[in-house]
């Protein structure tokens, strides 16, 4: 047990590209729970690409972080001392605490969690917020039906990875997009996806017909940009979107001018905007039956690990530029 908290502080509100100097480090004493609270030693830490939205100021669907303030982000740890009846020491929960070691909290947003059931840090990544993202926009707004095929991009992250799985257990033809040929290797021999393309080579329009030779009936949408425009060209009339990310855009100073747009419009496409806590009726249903799936080994996942919280700004950035496969997360203790 570490004799001092370590918090990450935004520093800077980044223009473009997110740089360490836009965090600050700092030292302070552990905090003590006040009555009604409890002190939670942090084992994980998540890093996710809506993060990049709360450093900027602008008008979004959550507040921004101020300056000075712990950044936002999902943890899962131990509670080391409670003065709230609802928990006792040693139990393991999950919330959202920041990027810091300790934390106190009165216990809204903190849920407990079985650490027999998987390992800790799947609670942030394929059994948590990025799982349950997943399986919400997947199976509630693009609502695939068996023989369809599901087009995801960004495959081999967080989101994608659970994504394409839970497609092929839909009965559906499962198609990443991911970057570099050993992510789409990992796509299609390890996450069980049926062709994967890879946006780098250069050829994205004929490489997507290529992989949908009969288009394509549901897009989940990740990155944005130029992927997603082209994707639009191979969707089938009255075909579903789930736009669940634009990760190509966060750190643009310019927005992409979109080219293909007229697909929505002839081959009547419903474009569906979400974030999965708008479905809070669904996020526990949603987390348990992941769980019940990794620990019967019906879903695959992978995790990149950074050790220690002081390497958190630098693997955030390297997220941003899609080096992670998997979930990114930072190893606290």
């Amino acid at each position: 047990m570490a004799d001092r908290n370590v918090q990450v502080l935004l520093a800077n509100r980044p223009e473009g590209w997110v740089t360490e100097s836009d965090f600050k480090i700092v030292e302070n004493d552990i905090p003590k729970p006040k009555p009604g609270e409890i002190l939670i030693q942090n084992h994980w830490l998540s890093l996710d690409p809506y993060m990049r939205g709360r450093m900027s100021a602008g008008k979004s669907y959550a507040a921004a972080t101020e300056i000075g303030d712990v950044m936002t982000g999902g943890t899962v740890g131990k509670v080391i001392s409670s003065q709230n009846p609802k928990f006792n020491e040693g139990d393991i929960v999950v919330g959202s605490t920041g990027w810091q070691l300790y934390a106190t909290s009165a216990g809204d947003g903190i849920a407990k969690v079985d650490p027999n059931a998987v390992p800790l840090s799947a609670y942030l990544g394929v059994c948590g917020m990025p799982g349950a993202t997943a399986w919400i926009g997947l199976l509630e707004h693009c609502t695939p039906k068996t023989g369809e095929t599901v087009l995801v991009s960004a495959a081999t992250g967080a989101v994608g990875s659970v994504v394409g799985q839970l497609a092929k257990m839909q009965g559906c033809r499962a198609v990443g997009i991911a970057g570099g040929p050993k992510k789409c290797e990992y796509a299609v021999k390890q996450l069980g996806f049926d062709a994967c393309v890879d946006y780098k080579a250069g050829n994205l329009y004929e490489d997507l017909k290529a992989a949908c030779p009969d288009g394509v009936d549901c897009l989940f949408e990740n990155v944005g940009g130029e992927v997603m425009d082209t994707s639009l060209a191979v969707l089938n009339p009255f075909s579903r979107v789930a736009l669940c990310g634009l990760i190509s855009g966060y750190n643009a100073t310019e927005a992409y001018g979109m080219k293909m747009i007229r697909s929505i419009l002839v081959n009547r496409v419903n474009v569906r905007g979400f974030i999965v806590f708008d479905r809070i009726d669904l996020y526990q249903k949603a987390v348990g039956q992941l769980v019940r799936w990794v620990a019967a080994g019906k879903i695959r996942y992978h995790e990149t690990v950074a050790e220690g919280i002081r390497t958190a700004p630098k693997a955030f950035i390297g997220m941003l530029k899609g080096e992670n496969l998997g979930k990114q997360v930072v190893k606290l203790t």
